[in-house]
């Protein structure tokens, strides 16, 4: 095997990867529990997707967002939604808790944003966002590190 060519983590340990997806499947029950939309949870997963810069996981959950019933143009400002008024306090607020979760950054600000958040959020859909976010991340490293590639779709 060359040393340039892909690696493949999913393939190399199923074990770890079955537990990843064992893992996804919780926070899918979790964010259902908590009354959070599908769609929401996608618009998530392609925020989170943009800042990692997984271009695997944003073609795929660009895809899954649309057919949830998300706008190709809030997909389109989806990293200047701090700038419009296309998305609800709730939305807001999960998105503002899924790059807190991705950007890490400093204390303050973190805090700041996460107290924020809770104004909105009840207990369940805070903890679901932010395993959703975890979940997300986790996948994110996996299919950069190992180069998992987009594929060219008709659609």
């Amino acid at each position: 095997m060359s040393l340039s060519a892909p690696f493949f983590l999913d393939k190399s340990d199923t074990a770890s990867w079955k537990a990843l997806n064992g893992l996804s499947l919780k926070v899918k029950e979790a964010t259902a529990a908590a009354g959070l939309e599908t769609r929401l949870i996608e618009l998530l997963n392609v925020r989170i997707s943009q800042i990692n810069g997984c271009s695997f996981c944003l073609d795929m959950h660009a895809r899954l967002a649309l057919e949830a019933g998300e706008t190709t143009q809030r997909l389109a400002v989806l990293t200047a939604w701090r700038e419009t008024s296309l998305f609800s306090e709730l939305e807001a607020a999960a998105l503002s808790v899924a790059e807190a979760a991705t950007v890490l950054p400093d204390s303050e600000t973190r805090i700041a944003e996460l107290a924020a958040s809770r104004q909105v959020l009840d207990d369940a859909q805070f903890s679901a966002i932010q395993w959703a976010a975890i979940a997300m991340n986790a996948f994110n490293r996996v299919s950069i590190l190992s180069q998992h590639p987009v594929r060219p779709r008709s659609n």
